[in-house]
């Protein structure tokens, strides 16, 4: 964690959690070759979000985030979130979050169906 990552309670901040999970999501689109702009004849946009926080981040914490998939169908699916630091050898939850994501054409400003392939890759 940054020093610009912490709040005036000397944690992190919820807009980093946000963040955070936000570069998660398009480390993993571009390792399989998308972006939230194009996975396979459309785009993604996010419809909704939560963030559970179970302990605090503080400066100097490495952070590891873990992604799953979860509730796929034809035009949505949700990312599910795990944000993790090892403290004295043991591993200690920071926040777990979930962003809904639907498939939307931004050509002509509308919801469509998610391509098979990129179903697929969910999938996995």
């Amino acid at each position: 964690m940054r020093i610009t990552d912490m709040n005036y309670g000397n944690h992190m901040g919820n807009d980093v959690v946000l963040s955070i999970m936000h570069d998660a999501r398009m480390q993993f689109l571009a390792s399989e070759g998308y972006t939230e702009l194009e996975i396979g004849g459309c785009g993604l946009i996010m419809a909704d979000v939560m963030i559970a926080y179970r302990s605090e981040g503080h400066y100097g914490d490495l952070l590891s985030v873990e992604l799953f998939t979860d509730e796929i169908s034809s035009r949505s699916f949700d990312f599910l979130y795990r944000l993790s630091t090892r403290r004295g050898g043991q591993k200690v939850l920071i926040a777990e979050g979930k962003t809904g994501m639907v498939g939307y054409d931004y050509q002509e400003a509308k919801v469509c169906m998610l391509p098979g392939k990129f179903i697929a890759t969910l999938n996995r």
